[in-house]
């Protein structure tokens, strides 16, 4: 639905295991990461939501995230986290990632994000889906 979003991670030591390679969940921060540049490129800043600027505290939650490791990073690898709206959905997105390193793929995800206020999903504010909206006819126009 929009265009990929790219996100340089450099992977430091406080990264990797004791195999000196990235450790799993290090990839998953790298994505949050990605997801969060995400909506800040289409002017989306996660703190003015959760201070109530759509009428009441709201915020994105992982709903589900099914992953697929493919290759190994290593410390001092430079790696490129990419983020794209597949599906926009009432009060979701399902988002697909990748984390790559040059042109190889190392990680990818497909990843559900549900908006939240009160601790129950909520529809995605219409300011929101407009930005989301936006970006997919920037997309396809470019």
């Amino acid at each position: 639905m929009t265009a990929a979003h790219t996100l340089s991670v450099r992977v430091y030591w406080e990264d990797t295991d004791a195999s000196g390679l990235v450790y799993h969940t290090s990839y998953v921060r790298f994505m949050e990461r990605g997801r969060t540049e995400l909506l800040r490129s289409l002017g989306l800043d996660q703190r003015p939501l959760l201070e109530g600027a759509a009428g009441a505290p709201t915020f994105f939650v992982v709903r589900a995230m099914q992953l697929d490791f493919i290759r190994p990073a290593a410390m001092d690898d430079l790696l490129s986290v990419e983020t794209r709206v597949l599906e926009l959905g009432g009060a979701s997105l399902r988002l697909d990632q990748r984390v790559l390193r040059g042109d190889e793929t190392l990680v990818t995800a497909t990843v559900k994000v549900v908006c939240v206020e009160a601790g129950r999903a909520k529809r995605l504010p219409p300011d929101v889906r407009d930005k989301f909206l936006r970006a997919h006819a920037a997309s396809l126009a470019g």
